[in-house]
């Protein structure tokens, strides 16, 4: 190859370089190790007659000196260039990612501003608990079934509690603060009790082993199952809507004496009975009862002049039934596809 007409060629190239692609393809073109031009007329030179490689290497190194010279300069002067902006000013503006409230959030709002608007005072307690608030003053001493219902987590190493007793488990239910409450006031008592409780279960479709409680108290003269019944289909009503029918069956609760489930109507089936409801066409909501006189008596309340009611109603189970959600599961996977779903 003549020399000098590569010389000619190798300044036009230089001469095109506009960008970092066109540099860095003259680069591979002239001085790549393999392949590249002026790399492999300087290998062939071992096989020119000997007077011939003085000359040509000379002229050779001298071409490749001069490539790599511009070739630096274009590198720089491309670095120096002010860069374009990133943003495209024309095309239409994306809505900033908003915050939102986790459902279960949502729903226990729902649930306070309900009770709320009934005269209800909201009260909140530790977590770890006691035996006696959990579990004695509510009417189960030690040896009694119903502890087994509640599948209890006890803590190995006792520490200290609020009133003075040894903590020695997590709480199974905020009916603790029920009793904190009533050691320390005298009736009227109307209250709710929200937070997180605690139980030996695996997690399935229905249950967990950390979930979310509402317990309501009242107490005072002459409180009636009456107004158990109507205080509780008017929370059923304002959460699921007027169209949703209710019922109340019996049940057993150690610290409510009589007691009974409320159930709503399923509202896959419209009652009529599905596989969500199994065939009865009701749900269960929640359970409730009238105070046990025991329980009065734990608190120093006489129990021949205050009777009162007492609910339960899981976070968990409003949001599931209110929502149509199957999977309690996905409440605790922070998948925004799902979180991000609910109302606010």
């Amino acid at each position: 190859m003549d020399i000098a007409e590569l010389q000619r060629t190798v300044e036009r190239d230089l001469a095109s370089i506009q960008s970092e692609a066109d540099l860095r393809a003259i680069r591979d073109r002239y001085l790549a190790r393999k392949g590249g031009i002026l790399s492999t007329l300087l290998k062939e030179l071992a096989s020119a007659p000997v007077d011939e490689r003085k000359t040509r290497g000379a002229a050779l190194n001298a071409l490749k000196h001069y490539v790599e010279t511009h070739i630096e300069a274009a590198q720089q002067q491309i670095a120096q260039r002010p860069r374009g902006s990133a943003i495209d000013v024309t095309l239409p503006g994306r809505p900033p990612l908003a915050g939102h409230r986790h459902p279960l959030t949502l729903m226990r709002d729902r649930v306070e501003a309900i009770f709320l608007r009934m005269g209800f005072l909201i009260v909140e307690g530790p977590e770890l608990e006691d035996d006696y608030h959990n579990f004695e003053a509510l009417n189960m001493p030690a040896e009694h079934p119903a502890r087994d219902m509640q599948d209890t987590l006890y803590l190995a190493t006792p520490v200290p509690a609020p009133g003075g007793r040894a903590a020695t488990l997590l709480r199974t239910h905020t009916s603790g603060m029920q009793i904190r409450y009533m050691e320390t006031h005298q009736p009227p008592v109307r209250l709710i009790a929200p937070g997180r409780v605690y139980r030996r279960d695996g997690l399935d479709l229905t249950h967990s082993p950390m979930f979310s409680q509402v317990e309501g108290l009242v107490v005072g003269e002459d409180v009636t199952l009456a107004d158990l019944k109507g205080t509780l289909v008017a929370f059923a009503r304002e959460l699921f809507g007027a169209e949703r029918g209710t019922r109340f069956r019996p049940s057993f609760f150690p610290y409510t004496e009589p007691s009974g489930e409320l159930d709503i109507s399923c509202a896959a089936c419209e009652g009529r009975g599905c596989a969500m409801c199994k065939q009865t066409g009701w749900i269960e909501v929640l359970g409730s009862g009238m105070v046990h006189p025991a329980v009065f008596e734990a608190v120093g309340y006489d129990p021949e002049r205050y009777t009162g009611f007492a609910f339960g109603v899981g976070i968990e189970r409003l949001a599931l039934l209110k929502w149509g959600v199957e999977d309690i599961r996905l409440f605790y996977e922070n998948d925004l596809r799902f979180l991000e779903q609910f109302p606010l």
